[in-house]
């Protein structure tokens, strides 16, 4: 089968996955303002550090080009495109409006940023404003357009270091063993992946035994999704839950973790998906290599450690409840939500629901980007500075 896919576009057409429902139903939802991309971040309807500077920039990009077409075919050109500064005063709000839905995720913020740098520019360079727009309008398409290509690279340069760490320690076959957290495949980028393309590209190259992941509670993102895309591609795969990574690293063996990143500290420190710092801690109790897989523009060099990464917290209502469908099954399927806690818990203090937790850099064997793999010095420290 053909691998997953969170965004769809056709011109300025603009859909997604809701990601919510998934795997039980697939559902496109179109985006057709720069709030529906805002709402659809916020409400994890799509989620993924790379997927969601993906929409941001689409979102916006299209909400300009649609008026520069407008103003192309019909004449019909609003005052925001017809001098640089009303261009920036236009736009430079929903850049920052878009930025606020998912704070944690460094990309948007950097994708933000680049478009932000487009406006400048122009202004600096005093071009019409019409040129500064399609200028904007590429920009915000290459962000999404690029993802693939450095998914593909970052897989292949953490997919040949866990092998070769392997080989290195002695382990025996030609095969290993790898486990995951959260969902960072083909729905959580523009395409392939970053984590789970490492797996992918071991899987593909034959070098893969079976992926290990965890349910990623309380939205299941790697039961309902990794899950998923693990079935869709046809690799073995087992499903634990996230309080028995313990358990697996003493009676199965597995030779790496790979996990994505919303943010990469300059120190190395990482924020992800919470539950990835518990596993961190077990697999150095075990001696696993413990590797982060993310793009560049995760990676930020303004902080200098994660003590400086600001946590979203999320409603408490979402650890309470579960989504999936009715069992045993019924035809059609019944998609349902189930409170599992008991009604009337506290809103402020009775539940605690952070998105993420930050995996402190001396629990982590390697980061890599794109440009390869970074490890700690002989210091203990990481240099980051090589792979960005």
């Amino acid at each position: 089968m053909a691998p997953l896919t969170s965004i769809r576009t056709e011109g300025n057409k603009i859909e997604i996955v809701n990601q919510l429902l998934l795997p039980h139903q697939v559902e496109w939802i179109p985006i057709n303002s720069v709030e529906d991309a805002y709402d659809a971040i916020k409400t994890m309807k799509i989620r993924g550090a790379p997927a969601i500077a993906s929409l941001a920039a689409l979102s916006i990009a299209a909400h300009i080009n649609e008026n520069l077409e407008s103003c192309t075919k019909y004449g019909m050109c609003l005052t925001f495109v017809q001098s640089n500064e009303a261009l920036i005063n236009h736009l430079q709000p929903k850049l920052d409006y878009l930025f606020t839905a998912r704070p944690t995720a460094v990309n948007l913020g950097a994708a933000m940023r680049r478009l932000s740098k487009v406006l400048q520019s122009g202004k600096e360079r005093d071009i019409p404003a019409m040129d500064t727009a399609i200028e904007f309008v590429a920009e915000g398409r290459k962000i999404a357009d690029e993802d693939v290509g450095r998914n593909k690279e970052m897989a292949k340069h953490g997919g040949e270091w866990v092998f070769e760490q392997a080989k290195k320690r002695g382990e025996e076959g030609d095969k290993v063993n790898v486990m995951t957290v959260c969902n960072t495949g083909s729905l959580a980028t523009s395409g392939y992946g970053t984590a789970l393309g490492l797996i992918t590209y071991l899987h593909e190259t034959g070098k893969l035994e079976r992926a290990f992941y965890t349910q990623s509670t309380p939205y299941h993102q790697g039961s309902r999704l990794t899950s998923f895309e693990l079935q869709t591609l046809g690799i073995p795969s087992t499903m634990l839950c996230d309080s028995m990574v313990g358990s697996l690293f003493q009676h199965r063996k597995v030779h790496a973790i790979a996990v994505g990143a919303d943010r990469i500290a300059r120190n190395g420190d990482t924020a992800n998906k919470v539950g990835t710092y518990n596993a961190a801690v077990l697999a150095a109790r075990h001696g696993i290599p413990f590797v982060v897989v993310a793009p560049i523009s995760t990676v930020d060099l303004d902080i200098a450690d994660g003590t400086q990464i600001p946590i979203e917290h999320r409603p408490a209502i979402e650890a309470q409840c579960a989504r999936g469908v009715l069992y045993p099954p019924t035809s059609p399927p019944t998609l349902a939500t189930v409170l599992i806690t008991p009604s009337g818990l506290d809103e402020q203090n009775g539940v605690y629901n952070p998105s993420f937790d930050v995996t402190p850099a001396d629990l982590i064997s390697a980061i890599v980007t794109e440009k390869g793999v970074a490890v700690r010095g002989e210091d203990g420290k990481f240099d980051l500075s090589p792979i960005v």
